[in-house]
């Protein structure tokens, strides 16, 4: 197959369901020589900030001089994002080969889409000369198909609800689902609030005798001047030394929590032989770059080119924050740092989202802020259609609303509306955000 004709494999396999299980993994690594027992991991999991926490991590051992994979999803708009060495995607000509391996190897079998591609993910990476691979899960932990590797260290980044019809109506079952990546001895670096879902974690842990280093009590953030900040090892149980003069290139108060996270794996890592100085550390930290996540795009009204944020008040600059939030706690996390972070005159927002999601418990929240509401529909079967999302606002709110189904319309009409220190917000899905990414600025895979 060459690369299209590998996409268009590859999407049809959109047709065969969610379907948590690792025996089809298994069987498919067993006959291709079990590529996943080549490699070195570091698994994370989490309902929010994974793929923060990975990129962080690639960012940070890349800048040491590190050969590190990284397989992370969704992607924005092609699916050769979700393949990563250090700053280097896959190529089209190698997903191809890859992909008509396994497909042969497959025969008439089917798997899904996920499986495959992290079947392809653990081919390319094995066959790569790597010194580690971050690899995120998909969906909860303990039947992602990730799951079928023992890490050097394992990550939970938190536990919040998300994906109820998969992993459970309670918190604590939700962390019964993402503590299912611990392994015996394995130790954990975790995130996980003080309520039912560390219960969980952390019985999950005594019993894989898996040692537990938590955020805030085993390891901490501490704030300083201009947006600098130091990270701070606890009282002698978690390893490693206090760095200070720390920037995060990504805003959000909530990304310091997930740099954090990244940092306690470091030391972890030590003992394998990674080592990290802190100038590393530093420089790593700063050159984090993980789009589609409060990302901030302002445009020149005419010429469509990208423009430094400094010039976002002029009259012909069109400013946008593109965010991936789409469940309850990521919207509360965008609503408070765009109160926090963000000066505007009016927001405008863009709003679509799949189904299954929290509809009720999430487009409410950003309204609030919202001086105008533009609803829309991102492509796919999943998706809400914009009359359905307004069926989740009051009847004040509605005044405000708008429903245009077609995405590139409602940019359109975000765009006519905006004037100037306006700034326009994309949210409600990572596919929507993706659509919107491409549109303003093209793919984020060359080539």
């Amino acid at each position: 197959m060459n690369y299209q004709e590998a996409h268009t494999y590859l999407e049809s396999l959109q047709f065969h369901k969610i379907k948590l299980g690792l025996d089809s993994m298994r069987m498919f690594l067993a006959r291709v020589g079990h590529p996943e027992q080549q490699l070195r991991y570091v698994h994370v999991a989490g309902t929010n900030g994974k793929g923060s926490v990975s990129v962080t991590l690639l960012t940070l051992l890349a800048q040491a001089g590190y050969r590190v994979g990284l397989y992370t999803s969704p992607h924005l708009s092609s699916v050769r994002e979700r393949f990563r060495i250090n700053d280097e995607f896959i190529s089209r000509e190698k997903f191809a080969e890859l992909a008509t391996r396994i497909k042969g190897v497959l025969g008439a079998e089917k798997i899904t889409y996920f499986e495959f591609t992290t079947a392809l993910a653990l081919l390319w990476f094995a066959e790569s000369g790597l010194d580690l691979v971050i690899l995120e899960t998909g969906l909860g932990g303990r039947l992602d198909a990730t799951n079928v590797v023992v890490p050097l260290v394992s990550v939970i980044t938190n536990v919040t609800m998300d994906h109820e019809a998969y992993l459970g109506t309670t918190v604590a079952a939700v962390a019964a689902e993402k503590a299912g990546i611990v392994k015996d001895a394995v130790p954990v670096v975790a995130g996980v609030a003080a309520d039912e879902g560390l219960d969980v974690v952390r019985r999950t842990c005594q019993e894989r005798s898996a040692p537990l280093y938590l955020y805030g009590q085993d390891f901490h953030a501490e704030p300083g001047s201009d947006r600098l900040w130091s990270w701070l090892p606890g009282s002698g149980v978690m390893p490693g030394e206090r760095l200070d003069s720390l920037r995060c290139s990504m805003r959000g108060s909530y990304q310091i929590v997930n740099a954090s996270l990244a940092l306690a794996v470091l030391p972890l890592l030590r003992s394998h032989g990674f080592l990290l100085s802190q100038e590393a550390i530093r420089a790593g930290l700063a050159a984090v770059r993980w789009p589609g996540r409060l990302e901030h795009i302002c445009l020149d009204r005419q010429s469509r080119d990208v423009v430094a944020q400094v010039q976002a008040t002029d009259k012909d600059t069109i400013c946008y924050l593109l965010d991936g939030a789409h469940n309850p706690a990521g919207v509360e996390s965008l609503v408070l740092t765009l109160r926090q972070e963000y000066e505007y005159k009016r927001l405008i927002v863009v709003w679509g989202a799949m189904l299954d999601k929290d509809l009720g418990n999430t487009l409410p929240l950003i309204a609030e802020l919202a001086a105008i509401l533009l609803l829309t529909q991102p492509e796919g079967e999943r998706a809400a259609t914009p009359e359905h999302l307004l069926e989740n606002l009051d009847a004040e709110t509605r005044k405000r609303c708008e429903c245009i189904a077609r995405v590139d319309q409602a940019l359109a009409r975000a765009e006519a509306l905006a004037e100037v220190g306006d700034l326009i917000v994309v949210a409600g899905s990572l596919y929507l955000v993706g659509a919107v990414r491409k549109i303003l600025v093209g793919e984020l895979v060359s080539g």
